[in-house]
């Protein structure tokens, strides 16, 4: 039975994109806000720029004081965040119905008056938060820099998906208080941005909420580009090796894939689950459970919008087996489906996942609101919702195997290899084995 969730949209004269998802079960309603700017849109020499913003968002506006916004929504039983992505940063506030008001204000102060509230004292003080985060998330976690060292490996240098979210620490270091609001003049306008309210509020009452706060604010948003040329799967392995403190060996595989939201690539995330997505998978069947190679195989696809999608297959190497060994078994299963493709079973197998996973996400209603924003923002179908299911379920095992060619070969894949030192190894052994002239009697 095909979906119908109701999706209501309207375009203000600012250029602000209105969605309405109406939905009563709950007496709740999300507010979700997709911003066309993320660190695809930064250049070289102003990375991080569009996560330092996220932080900014919470400290404060014209009329809110530094984390205010929090507090005061918090303090009505509200959840509330905000990410920051390649594509796109976004801020999000599930409310009860009569907060619904309160969390469109504060929105539209922040994000069309932040810039009286970001004095020098603010910007630094956001600097030293940002950079607290990268010593947490990237610093000091194992494995904590592999996905930025996959961008850099899949992606040229100067390409904009080249760069982490969390970008350089010297460009922010050197970012002046003039830089950070040409930035928001640049990107944080009425006319870059899609607002979408998920809930119990009717498409009339919503538009009219979001006019009332939302409509004074100018179109100010610079004119957005074009997307990059399309960029060809590799065709030669690229490989970066490190080694450090980690518990295991574990290999990151990624792969050029075709843009989102296109038969080619739904097909190439097919081919990944087939592969690597699920517990049946080929290469879990075969290196997990079989062959005892790895200790953990996992697939997935990430669509991307600006000339190209990313595809990462990451592999925790068993115990003493060698990494290159594991990863040839791998390569091998890459060109067993390029050769055979899926069988019957293996895509429905996928598909019944896939379609598991979304109903699940749509149960949720911040879930779906973020779901129905995005897929305006990034590709204009506010409707997408209720339309993906059937897109996925015409994916043939023929559209899976000649993704499976095009994208995903051995020559393809970069690999960003995280290998245990030496020397850990070395003192891991002699701590397990015992020493002869030590009786083993009790």
């Amino acid at each position: 039975m095909p979906l119908s969730y109701q999706i209501s949209e309207r375009t203000l004269a600012n250029g602000l994109r209105v969605i309405v998802n109406e939905d009563h079960r709950v007496p709740t309603v999300t507010v979700n806000l997709w911003v066309g700017v993320g660190s695809r849109h930064e250049v070289a020499g102003g990375t991080g720029f569009a996560h330092l913003f996220e932080h900014l968002m919470f400290q404060g506006s014209a009329n809110v004081a530094g984390g205010e916004h929090f507090a005061v929504l918090m303090a009505h039983g509200a959840r509330l965040n905000a990410t920051t992505w390649f594509d796109r940063t976004n801020y999000f506030e599930t409310v009860p119905t009569g907060a619904l008001e309160l969390a469109l204000w504060l929105e539209a102060d922040r994000h069309g008056r932040l810039l009286e509230a970001v004095t020098q004292e603010n910007l630094d003080n956001q600097r030293d938060v940002v950079k607290e985060e990268k010593r947490q998330r990237y610093d000091n976690q194992p494995y904590g820099f592999a996905l930025a060292d996959v961008y850099a490996t899949v992606f040229p240098e100067g390409h904009p998906y080249h760069h982490s979210t969390i970008g350089s620490m010297a460009d922010l270091d050197a970012a002046s208080l003039e830089d950070v609001h040409a930035f928001f003049h640049r990107y944080y306008g009425p006319d870059n941005t899609t607002l979408t309210l998920s809930g119990a509020v009717t498409a009339a009452d919503g538009f009219a909420a979001v006019e009332k706060y939302f409509g004074g604010l100018p179109a100010s948003a610079a004119p957005a580009r074009g997307p990059v040329p399309a960029l060809p799967p590799l065709t030669e392995p690229a490989r970066l090796e490190r080694r450090d403190d980690v518990p295991s060996d574990r290999l990151f595989i990624g792969f050029r894939l075709p843009v989102d939201d296109t038969d080619e690539f739904y097909a190439a995330s097919a081919a990944l689950d087939v592969l690597a997505g699920l517990s049946t998978s080929r290469a879990y069947t075969r290196l997990v459970r079989r062959e005892q190679l790895a200790t953990s195989v996992q697939g997935l696809a990430w669509g991307l919008v600006d000339g190209v999608s990313l595809g990462l297959i990451t592999m925790d190497v068993a115990e003493g087996v060698d990494a290159a060994d594991a990863e040839q078994a791998l390569c091998e299963e890459l060109e067993r489906l390029a050769q055979d493709g899926p069988t019957e079973v293996e895509l429905e197998s996928v598909l019944a996942q896939s379609e598991r996973a979304w109903l699940s996400a749509l149960a949720s209603q911040a879930e779906r609101a973020d779901a129905i924003c995005g897929h305006a923002a990034l590709h204009g179908d506010a409707t997408f919702i209720n339309t993906f299911l059937d897109r996925i379920a015409a994916i043939t095992p023929q559209q899976v195997q000649q993704a499976a060619r095009e994208y995903l070969q051995p020559r393809n894949r970069a690999v960003v290899a995280y290998l245990r030192r030496q020397d850990d190894i070395r003192a891991q052994d002699t701590q397990r084995t015992p020493d002869p002239t030590t009786s083993q009697e009790a």
